[in-house]
């Protein structure tokens, strides 16, 4: 499993380890925990390049329908932004890795920003004035520095973010091209799990689609609990146990999903 703190992203995403086999699908009660950007989504150059398509409304909205709720989304995004990107197809949602949590019945659970998150924040947007193509993403509880569209920078970017989060108490999240400085307490994992706990996810089988290293805690948090993880996109080191390509075959996977469990609905 790769190193969630390791100094280079790209070293981890430049290993080639065997293509994943596609998931099963689920049979019996299954709960299904989605990434966003990566997975439901395509990524984009910037946060807000990201935007509803019919077809992924659609998708989501039958997928909590076949399952009984037992559908959420696990994004590194704020909750608003989910729900604008998913067009509010998932009651079920967990923001910021983990740090907000909507339950399935609509009640809010959030964290309080460390202290630490507005100095970070103030740091990385100096850092970021003088380097062409970084982006810093305000989350209140987070503060994000995108370098896709400059990834010539990414060691200095990586250094800075480790620099100031040890200054400032926070945890670094890496993913892919992206460096986060997080409130520490929760992530991704902490998420999947707390819904498991709750109704309609307790005693179901979760299986976690996710693409990034952020999701590698949600991959073990599903293994824990008799799940399985499925990564989405090139292959890598990974706790996933199977594999889907793109965005296209995670709607594809999930429309064949609801395709089986309306069928056994109506063989019932």
């Amino acid at each position: 499993m790769p190193s969630l703190t390791g100094s280079s992203v790209t070293d981890v995403l430049e290993t080639a380890p065997r293509r994943l086999a596609p998931p099963p699908l689920p049979t019996g009660r299954a709960a299904i925990f989605l990434d966003m950007d990566g997975v439901l989504a395509p990524l984009a150059p910037t946060p807000e390049a990201v935007v509803a398509d019919p077809r992924r409304t659609a998708t989501v909205t039958r997928l909590v329908a076949a399952l009984g709720g037992r559908v959420a989304v696990l994004s590194g995004r704020t909750l608003d932004e989910i729900d604008r990107i998913a067009d509010g197809a998932s009651p079920a949602a967990a923001g910021v890795h983990g740090l907000t949590r909507r339950r399935a019945n609509g009640d809010r659970i959030d964290i309080e920003a460390a202290p630490g998150v507005a100095a970070a924040e103030a740091e990385l947007t100096a850092f970021a004035e003088d380097r062409s193509g970084l982006i810093v993403e305000r989350k209140g509880v987070s503060v994000g520095l995108h370098y896709r569209a400059g990834p010539r920078h990414e060691t200095d970017a990586l250094a800075a973010a480790r620099d100031i989060a040890e200054r400032h108490g926070l945890r670094v999240q890496p993913g892919i091209l992206v460096v986060e400085l997080k409130t520490p307490g929760a992530d991704k994992g902490t998420a999947l799990t707390a819904f498991m706990q709750e109704a309609p996810f307790m005693g179901a089988t979760p299986i976690m689609l996710g693409d990034d290293l952020t999701d590698e805690h949600a991959f073990a948090a599903a293994e824990a609990l008799g799940g399985f993880g499925v990564l989405v996109g090139p292959p890598r080191e990974t706790r996933a146990r199977h594999g889907l390509a793109d965005p296209d075959a995670v709607l594809d996977w999930l429309d064949r999903v609801s395709d089986t469990l309306e069928a056994e609905g109506d063989a019932a």
